[in-house]
């Protein structure tokens, strides 16, 4: 292989150089890839660079001839149209364009795999290829219980672009969760520091002591929209940062556990605070709206309907939700 140099594409905008060079050049290590940066011989613009750089459309990136010890990488086998997949994964749309895909994400899916788990939703996006030659990614997570809207990038440039966004505060993010109880006060905003604790359920957040090292501050805003009496109440809560587990220790911690999450209910005489006879175990957490940056410029709203375990809920409650708007882009 000869030097050769190469033009970012609109497309690739916001990639960072060695992504870029792994997804033209697969067999090249991220070993090889920092070492050509480091002597030179991999340059943008004609300049040495890092690589961390992030490209813009039309930079030109040097690339010299690879090591001959580098290993060859199979080329993955071309995808087979599966129309079942595509049907089940269409369901779940809420919004689509050349550029993104807004889902419903059903409760019980995982976002991404993991171990002993085989069925996840970043492993069924396949079926939203939609004829495109680019394999949809997932552009953030959520929990496996949860419900509700979650955002796929259709091409490399664009998940680049968005996961830029996320990182940032250009995000906003609406959830609708039913707690046992009711907060006091009824609205208000909630300011803890948190760690991560391992334990036999898994990776959990916790309330930081005053002792504790590593902590991340996690900032929640809350309204109660109905309560049934001190029984139950239906919160609407916008986080400000995003730490696992955000919202759900945050319920927590103010004595209104979500209903259905045992892991951070107590445990008074044999009965778990976060459950309610007649109203199951399942989960009420739901990613109700997000807004967030375009790629092709204004900002995207798009809302999800809540899932049917809820909705039995809110019947019993006597909680009204208004159906899920069309989704905006202003």
């Amino acid at each position: 292989m000869s030097i050769a140099t190469k033009t970012v594409t609109a497309d690739e905008a916001d990639l960072r150089l060695d992504r870029w060079f792994r997804r033209h050049f697969p067999s090249a290590t991220q070993g090889v890839i920092q070492k050509l940066c480091r002597t030179g011989q991999i340059r943008v613009d004609g300049k040495r660079v890092e690589t961390n750089l992030r490209l813009a459309p039309g930079m030109s990136v040097r690339v010299p001839p690879l090591p001959a010890s580098t290993p060859v990488v199979a080329e993955r086998p071309a995808p087979v149209f599966d129309p079942l997949l595509e049907q089940e994964m269409t369901r779940l749309v809420l919004y689509r364009d050349d550029h993104v895909i807004v889902l419903n994400k059903p409760f019980g899916v995982p976002s991404q795999g993991g171990p002993g788990i085989t069925r996840h939703l970043d492993g069924m996006l396949d079926g939203l290829r939609y004829g495109s030659e680019h394999r949809p990614r997932l552009v953030h997570r959520l929990d496996r219980d949860t419900t509700g809207v979650i955002v796929v990038a259709r091409t490399p440039g664009v998940a680049a672009k968005l996961a830029s966004s996320f990182r940032g505060r250009d995000v906003e993010k609406t959830y609708w969760a039913v707690v046992v109880g009711r907060p006091v006060p009824v609205e208000g905003r909630i300011d803890l520091n948190l760690v991560r604790v391992d334990g036999y359920l898994g990776n959990r957040a916790a309330v930081a002591g005053p002792y504790d090292t590593d902590v991340a501050r996690a900032i929640t805003d809350f309204t109660t929209l109905d309560h049934a009496a001190r029984k139950l109440a239906w919160l609407e809560m916008k986080p400000l940062t995003g730490r696992t587990h955000q919202l759900r220790v945050s319920c927590a911690a103010i004595e209104a556990p979500i209903l259905g999450d045992t892991p951070y209910g107590k445990e008074i005489e044999g009965r778990n605070t976060a459950l309610v006879d007649g109203l199951g175990d399942k989960l009420h957490l739901h990613a109700r709206q997000i807004a967030f940056p375009h790629p092709a410029g204004g900002t995207l709203i798009v809302e999800a309907d809540l899932p049917s375990h809820m909705v039995a809920t809110f019947k019993s409650m006597g909680f009204t939700a208004r159906a899920a708007a069309a989704a905006l882009r202003r």
